[in-house]
């Protein structure tokens, strides 16, 4: 299917352009790297996100304000807005590890609370959107509100219902995000009149719930870190064996510069658009660079095949030749692709935000770069050893 039909672009002509914007967009991408530096997620830098959810719309600045005095380095909106979700990201100091995430969500629920639900504590009073399932259990077995214990024939079941009870509420509250919004919302759930009665004057619906805690040890980022630059290396080292072998060396060398190319502008977009950069995004790049290296292969597999058959003309024409003959696969398999990450960025969620973000800048840059950055670098190098043949 010919998207466009018969193109005779002079790409070639367009180069000295081609570089222009690159060295423009590098430019400027590498001031915001050097001033606003790169958000290295939790992965890199090690540190704790605890992931808090709220009855009510939050309000960032009070949470920022009650979280300053544990040290809280980013507090932000998670996940959809109508949820009510907060992510609180904590540092890790050198010496704690990952054993510590449960003394950190203790830490955040006990401020959180003190902030929030001081008015609703009362003296004994305990949140029924925070206690655990076992905690629960114990507490209707102790206090036994359906009075079991005074029935013929039932007290050996005793601890089996109210763990019953006990696993039907804590299952009801996980199903609704952590929060109950109202005690009557138990009545459905076949729950015995006296039970809940009995809740509602022990208990209170807190204003918040930690939903999960996420943490990486500082030893663990830096190793994290170092695998992560392995990766990018050993890739783009060994793609310059390969193309070097398989055409010649400096079509390596051009591939190469223009995946440098691709994976730094990427990387500049995050800077400046202030993406936190995780694991995912560095699975991101590496996928990038695999679908950049085989757009760019695809360009000079058509240029040596029209290097025999057009052996009188000059390399630009068949650089020129090859791009516009490969223009329209490379349109309908770039153009599918950015669709398909497109859809994943606007409806993949947070989780997806950093991955898909990746994807579509860079398969934007990498579909640029094979035509508008490879190409001229192979024909600079031909360019400049007929120079120095003619001088010699």
């Amino acid at each position: 299917m010919d998207i466009v039909r018969e193109p005779k672009v002079d790409w070639i002509g367009l180069k000295w352009i081609f570089i222009g914007v690159s060295l423009l967009l590098m430019a400027a991408g590498g001031i915001s790297i050097l001033t606003l530096g790169l958000n290295l997620g939790v992965d890199f830098t090690g540190g704790t996100l605890v992931y808090v959810k709220f009855k009510e719309e939050p309000d960032l600045e009070r949470i920022r304000g009650t979280m300053a005095g544990l040290g809280a380095e980013e507090v932000i909106r998670f996940d959809d807005p109508a949820l009510n979700q907060v992510q609180i990201r904590m540092a890790r100091g050198e010496e704690e590890e990952a054993s510590d995430l449960t003394l950190v969500s203790g830490q955040i629920s006990e401020v959180l609370r003190n902030e929030y639900d001081q008015a609703l504590m009362g003296e004994g009073r305990l949140d029924l959107n925070h206690i655990s399932r076992t905690a629960f259990s114990t507490w209707l077995q102790e206090e036994d509100p359906a009075g079991l214990r005074q029935e013929e024939g039932v007290v050996g079941d005793l601890v089996a219902e109210y763990d019953r009870l006990s696993s039907l509420i804590v299952d009801y509250r996980n199903d609704h995000s952590g929060i109950i919004q109202d005690v009557s919302e138990l009545e459905g759930l076949g729950i015995p009149a006296a039970v809940i009665e009995s809740i509602s004057e022990r208990f209170y619906l807190g204003s918040f719930t930690v939903i999960s805690v996420e943490g990486v040890g500082p030893r663990v980022g830096e190793e994290l870190r170092s695998r992560a630059r392995a990766a990018v290396l050993f890739s783009l080292g060994g793609m310059l064996v390969y193309i070097a072998f398989r055409f010649q060396i400096i079509y390596g060398v051009a591939a190469i510069i223009a995946l440098f190319h691709d994976v730094f502008i990427t990387l500049c977009f995050f800077s400046v658009t202030g993406q936190e950069i995780s694991l995912t995004v560095v699975a991101a790049l590496l996928t990038l660079v695999g679908y950049s290296i085989n757009d760019t292969i695809v360009i000079f597999d058509r240029v040596r095949e029209n290097s025999r058959l057009m052996r009188r003309e000059d390399l630009s024409t068949i650089f020129n030749t090859s791009i516009n003959q490969t223009l329209n696969r490379t349109i309908m398999t770039s153009g599918m692709t950015f669709l398909a990450v497109f859809s994943l960025y606007l409806f993949g969620g947070p989780v997806l935000a950093g991955f898909s973000f990746a994807l579509v800048a860079g398969i934007i840059v990498g579909t640029y770069s094979s035509i508008a950055i490879a190409s001229p670098v192979v024909l600079w190098w031909h360019d400049l050893r007929s120079r120095r043949a003619v001088a010699g």
